[in-house]
């Protein structure tokens, strides 16, 4: 046996290597679109209550695009997370760091609008420098999820680069949101 052998590059290795079957992925897929959903979710309930309070009266950056257009680009940008993630798991992948990054941006993401919207009437602007914080450790994950997802599955990797924009693009206005409220 050659010393640089690798059992993975035996004949038949990729045939022995646990495939999930369709079914499996099935509920898989649901399950990181039920995740996404959760997020949504949670994320959403500080912008229904808020949106029409202090925020309708804040200063709000030029290019600040109209809110149909938020809820729009969220939701096709977490059923893009669901998939991308779906893809790097069904390659056995998702794990360790990786795992870890994915959750983090989760939780980062319904954190954003708790911090923006839900404690600006407790804290003022204060909470729109602790959101502009979230958001760019939001994009930091983001970041890093591009790079771990990328190299697993091409198709992952860039249906997170639309995410990453949109918060890069979030995260101006929540800055111009903190300087000028």
């Amino acid at each position: 046996m050659p010393a640089n052998y690798d059992p993975q590059d035996s004949p038949g290795a990729a045939a022995r290597q646990q495939v999930p079957g369709r079914s499996q992925q099935a509920v898989a897929l649901a399950g990181f679109f039920s995740l996404s959903l959760a997020a949504w979710a949670a994320a959403s309930v500080p912008i229904i209550l808020h949106s029409s309070g202090w925020f309708a009266e804040s200063a709000k950056a030029p290019w600040m695009p109209p809110g149909w257009m938020f809820r729009s680009m969220w939701m096709l940008l977490y059923a893009a997370v669901a998939v991308a993630a779906w893809l790097v798991w069904r390659k056995g992948a998702l794990t360790g760091g990786t795992l870890a990054g994915y959750l983090s941006q989760l939780v980062l993401t319904a954190a954003w609008p708790l911090a923006f919207f839900g404690l600006f009437p407790v804290f003022g602007g204060a909470s729109l420098w602790a959101a502009f914080v979230v958001i760019a450790a939001l994009g930091v994950s983001v970041a890093f999820l591009i790079l771990r997802f990328g190299p697993v599955s091409a198709a992952a990797g860039l249906l997170m680069l639309p995410y990453l924009s949109w918060v890069v693009f979030s995260s101006s206005l929540n800055l111009y949101s903190a300087i000028h409220n």
